[in-house]
């Protein structure tokens, strides 16, 4: 009788564990957005020529090929060698196909016509057989070494021409990136073949599935490398990762490893890159236009005016990463921007005394420059919040130094601005600007477009909120919450206690306004300062919101930071959040 209780009891338990793990699976496969990536089309038929290869390196490695994307008569004129353009080589994964190249190849083609050809982009693919290495690492090696050889093959078509390249740009999508940085481990290879490494879902840290020894040792042996040699290593990388929808690899193992001496890496989730803001899943993350998008414009940035060529000026290349992938101020790129602008011309001067002003633009006939004095309002409030609806990339925002009313040329602050889905924004703490007198905001003469430009002086302690997120076990039972209802247009909820990866939480928004005419647009940002995995929801208001918050990276040991619910409002609505902890989306987590 005792051991028939014992065995029922047993079978209840590992009932109830599979049960969990159900649960716990569910939300890893089933629990993410939906793909919200737009598909990139060709505008031409996509042709695949196919590069020759030395006879040697073709007996050597009879099972991969090496070949050049094309539409068109882009496709006709590449024929004819050699080439002019500016070489980058796409390493597809496992089981990839080197034709998952002609996403990125057709938009850089596009991109290229629109500047009429001024500079364009030569895209090269590898054809690794659609190896399952993934599964079995007995090819990593030697697919690193074939594209050793790819590499010189390349750079040699373009002998002879003026502006021909020393080096190549990879692009490496999931086992492709961690290829690519496998190249600095082999003994004849020069460092400086490489001026670019852009990685897409690769996981840098460890094997998704460490089956064999073969891709434990090519792990091991790339990451120590990487370790050993950080202060010789000056490759500017660049890890995107796909974000929640990605279960195939976790985004997590994607942020490659932040060496004190390596300062040329970035790692970055999709749905933090502006202008794209959107989760990814393994595949989509080739193909995902908005992502495809901010790539190519970042390449294009990246080009020297005097070689032709992708800068080989580090500073320079990370500037433009981060301006692309990081922050984006609503602002073409500009190496060296000037900070001194001139603010003259036929404008009207506006002064602006309140604390709160919105203003709506429609069909100006003239320019205005608005005029904010800051001498009174900095002995009441500690910050100013101005925000735009207009999404060009003019400048709109400045500041005058030791000014009475006007000023001939001001500091131009849009350069400290950052881009949202809906507005652009700009945050300053008054104390860390004691020399500017005047904030001044721009508002350009429009015909026939309406846009809308708001600021507000706020205290910091009414608009950052302190809110606790409930306790692991609470089982969503129990919440916490609190009410806004300052009528600001931006707020700061400090999650307090959030910082572990096994944490799940579920935060509902809702947003109740007095009666108004127009639709009002809420984002609500998630902001995680250890690592660059914003994710962004754009609501409609009034409404009720609900939205996960997840975490990609646990909070560093030593980091002090914590974890903000950025909001943009609405000044006619009330906010109420409420936080409670998420039990399925705890087991997903724990079960990635």
């Amino acid at each position: 009788m005792f051991f028939h209780s014992v065995n029922l009891w047993n079978l209840a338990f590992y009932v109830f564990m599979v049960f969990l793990a159900t649960l716990g699976l569910w939300d890893v496969f089933f629990g993410f957005e939906e793909n919200k990536c737009s598909m990139s089309y060709m505008f031409e038929y996509p042709e695949y020529q196919k590069i020759e290869l030395p006879k040697k390196l073709a007996k050597r490695y009879p099972a991969y090929e090496l070949y050049l994307y094309g539409e068109g008569s882009y496709a006709e004129e590449h024929k004819i060698l050699p080439l002019t353009g500016i070489p980058v080589l796409f390493l597809p994964g496992n089981a990839g196909s080197y034709k998952q190249v002609r996403s990125i190849g057709s938009i850089a083609l596009r991109k290229a016509e629109d500047i009429d050809f001024k500079y364009h982009f030569d895209f090269f693919s590898v054809n690794f057989n659609e190896e399952l290495v993934a599964l079995y690492g007995g090819s990593l090696q030697k697919q690193t070494k074939f594209v050793h050889e790819c590499i010189k093959t390349i750079l040699k078509l373009y002998k002879g021409q003026e502006f021909a390249p020393k080096s190549v740009a990879i692009i490496g999508h999931s086992m492709g990136g961690l290829v690519a940085r496998a190249l600095l481990t082999l003994k004849n290879f020069k460092h400086d073949l490489i001026n670019l490494l852009i990685t897409q879902a690769t996981p840098h840290v460890a094997p998704v599935m460490p089956l064999d020894r073969f891709i434990t040792d090519f792990y091991t042996t790339v990451n120590n490398y990487w370790i050993l040699n950080a202060r010789h290593i000056n490759l500017t990388t660049l890890s995107v990762a796909g974000g929640f929808r990605d279960y195939q690899v976790r985004s997590g193992l994607t942020f490659l490893p932040k060496l004190s001496h390596h300062t040329s890496a970035l790692s970055v989730v999709s749905s933090a890159v502006p202008k794209t803001w959107v989760s990814t899943d393994h595949l989509s993350i080739v193909w995902c236009k908005q992502l495809q998008l901010t790539t190519v414009r970042a390449f294009f940035d990246l080009i020297d005016a005097d070689t032709k060529q992708i800068t080989q000026n580090s500073k320079k290349k990370l500037s433009v990463l981060n301006h692309h992938f990081i922050r984006h101020p609503s602002k073409h790129f500009e190496e060296n921007p000037a900070i001194i602008s001139d603010l003259t011309g036929t404008s009207m001067w506006v002064p602006v005394k309140v604390s709160k002003w919105t203003y709506v633009a429609y069909n100006e006939s003239e320019k205005i420059y608005f005029t904010f004095p800051l001498e009174n309002h900095r002995k009441i409030y500690t910050h100013v919040y101005c925000q735009s609806t207009m999404l060009d990339t003019n400048s709109w925002i400045f500041a005058c130094i030791n000014s009475t009313s006007m000023c001939l040329q001001g500091v131009d602050l849009s350069w400290k601005a950052e881009l949202l889905p809906t507005i652009k924004y700009l945050t300053l703490r008054l104390q860390d600007y004691p020399s500017l007198s005047h904030l001044v905001v721009y508002v350009p003469s429009v015909h026939g477009s309406k846009f809308v430009v708001d600021c507000e002086f706020f205290k910091k302690e009414k608009r950052y909120v302190q809110l606790p997120v409930t306790h692991l076990f609470s089982f969503g039972l129990s919440s916490r919450k609190v009410v806004l209802n300052t009528n600001g247009l931006y707020y700061n909820l400090e999650l307090l206690n959030f910082g572990q990866i096994y944490q799940a939480f579920k935060i509902n928004v809702v947003s109740k306004c007095s009666a108004v005419k127009e639709e009002i647009t809420n984002i609500y940002r998630l902001h995680i300062p250890w690592s660059y995995e914003d994710s962004l929801t754009i609501a409609q208001a009034p409404s009720s919101t609900e939205i996960s918050l997840k975490l990609h990276i646990a909070q560093p040991e030593n980091d002090t930071h914590v974890a903000l619910f950025k909001m943009y409002t609405s000044s006619d609505c009330r906010y109420e959040v409420t936080v409670k902890t998420s039990f399925s989306q705890i087991l997903g987590q724990v079960v990635a």
